[in-house]
């Protein structure tokens, strides 16, 4: 899979990349199919089904809202979240739904949104099919979608081995599939990997200033949902009715400040802040950025916050060499295994988050390739196993706090990788493959299933 770092790092509404966002972009798509196949005026009736992990965690994901949502012509980069829950209540109410803002159709979600609990679409656990037909059940399309992880989707051929995303990259002149490629480029070219990844994206029809803007607007956007994170109080939404951490731990550290009390472990508390703070965010379904997926999101601002605030010298063009070589490790992630904690668990979306992390603090550090292949080696190597277990199906235990601890175990990577000269034992590909493998062989029960690990542990009154 090519991907591009407007892939990669997405603005879009929580809780979940693969089942709120993916799920809304694959709607948007089906009805431009329809447009393009001048059937959209024709429908009169849709109904989606929900295969896998989409079906089983689904209504704790979001999922639902997302497809309606979609289906109103809303995209994940432009919603106002607070127009979502009326726009959706609307539609349950009046059971109308007016499909891309243009026709009315009948949809009650209870109906119209069917969920396959004990059925999975090959080649991916996380399926959509749409089909659109008339009142009187004439079938005008029909249309399976696969979220793949961090908001991207993908359609399968005939007889579903094989997908084919529908965002793909093109091809660039400095391409590399595996870490040891990417090392020997560097070395070839005498360029970092940042400057590997700016080239790479320029050769799309993308202007320095255009890649620079948008790495300054990805930023903005994750420090944005830190600061409104801080400031929020109260409830998440759901049934577990977890109470928001970030904005007490936020009233705590500022009094220390002003107190001038010392610890010389309060930038781990400052560091647990910015990850809570996002990752609430993302669990209140606010906007957040695929970092690369939201279940995750909380991971790479907290880092670039950390070197922002307490690394001297820390400066723009270093959070830009950060996102461009987290841009490089992501990719190598998305290409050779997964993004996506149906397919691997979570050490496909928390693991690849502190992989990304490490490696990007390491960079924006001026650390050379080597040690930034070390520090992305070290951070997911442990993380191996991390299983996917979200309690009551919903992004908050254990996600939340996975992603604190992530934040801190890149930061600590990277120091590792910087206090040595880049030479391992272990490659990143070694560990990308033990990861893919890992996931493999990882009960499905583990794979955001909620049917293992603390989803069933964990009483839910």
């Amino acid at each position: 899979m090519k991907i591009s770092l407007f892939q990669l790092f997405k603005i879009g509404i929580g809780p979940s990349s693969s089942h709120t966002i993916g799920p809304m972009l694959a709607a948007g798509s089906f009805i431009a199919n329809l447009k393009n196949l001048s059937l959209f005026h024709q429908v009169q009736k849709i109904v989606v089904e929900l295969y896998g992990s989409l079906a089983l965690t689904g209504i704790g994901h979001g999922t639902d809202k997302a497809l309606i949502l979609g289906l109103l012509g809303e995209q994940p980069h432009l919603i106002l979240p607070e127009s979502i829950d009326a726009q959706v209540t609307k539609v349950r109410q009046s059971g109308q739904l007016m499909l891309n803002g243009e026709i009315s159709i009948p949809f009650d979600p209870q109906i119209h949104i069917i969920y396959l609990r004990r059925k999975t679409l090959p080649p991916h656990p996380n399926g959509i099919i749409f089909r659109a037909s008339t009142e009187d059940g004439i079938v005008l399309s029909e249309q399976s979608y696969f979220s793949v992880g961090g908001g991207q989707i993908a359609i399968s051929n005939s007889d579903g081995t094989q997908l084919t995303f529908i965002e793909e990259a093109p091809e660039v002149p400095f391409a590399f599939s595996s870490g040891d490629a990417l090392l020997r480029l560097c070395e070839e070219k005498g360029k970092t990997i940042a400057e590997i990844v700016l080239l790479n994206e320029c050769s799309r029809n993308k202007s320095r200033e255009e890649v620079f803007h948008y790495l300054d607007e990805i930023w903005q956007a994750m420090d944005a949902s830190i600061e409104r994170g801080c400031q929020q109080d109260g409830v998440l939404p759901g049934s577990l009715k977890v109470r928001r951490r970030a904005h007490a731990i936020y009233q705590s550290l500022k009094q220390k400040q002003e107190q001038h009390q010392g610890d010389p472990l309060t930038v781990l508390d400052w560091v647990n802040l910015y990850a809570l703070a996002v990752s609430e965010e993302n669990a209140s379904g606010s906007k957040v950025v695929t970092a690369p997926t939201n279940g995750a999101a909380g991971i790479i601002p907290a880092v670039i916050r950390y070197y922002q605030t307490f690394i001297k010298g820390s400066d723009q063009d270093g959070i830009r060499r950060y996102l461009l070589t987290a841009t490089a490790i992501g990719s190598l992630y998305a290409g050779n295994a997964s993004i996506s904690g149906a397919e691997v668990g979570c050490q496909g979306e928390v693991g690849v988050a502190c992989s990304m992390a490490a490696a990007g603090l390491v960079a924006a550090q001026n650390g050379h390739a080597r040690q930034i292949e070390q520090a992305a080696e070290i951070a997911m190597e442990h993380n191996l196993g991390l299983t996917c277990d979200p309690v009551a199906g919903l992004v908050q235990i254990p996600c939340i706090e996975r992603n604190a601890m992530g934040a801190v175990k890149a930061i600590n990577a990277a120091r590792i990788a910087l206090g040595g000269d880049g030479t391992h034992r272990v490659s990143l590909d070694s560990v990308i493959k033990t990861m893919k493998d890992t996931g493999n062989d990882m009960k499905r029960k583990y794979k955001e299933t909620s049917r293992g690990g603390l989803a069933v542990n964990v009483p839910l009154c």
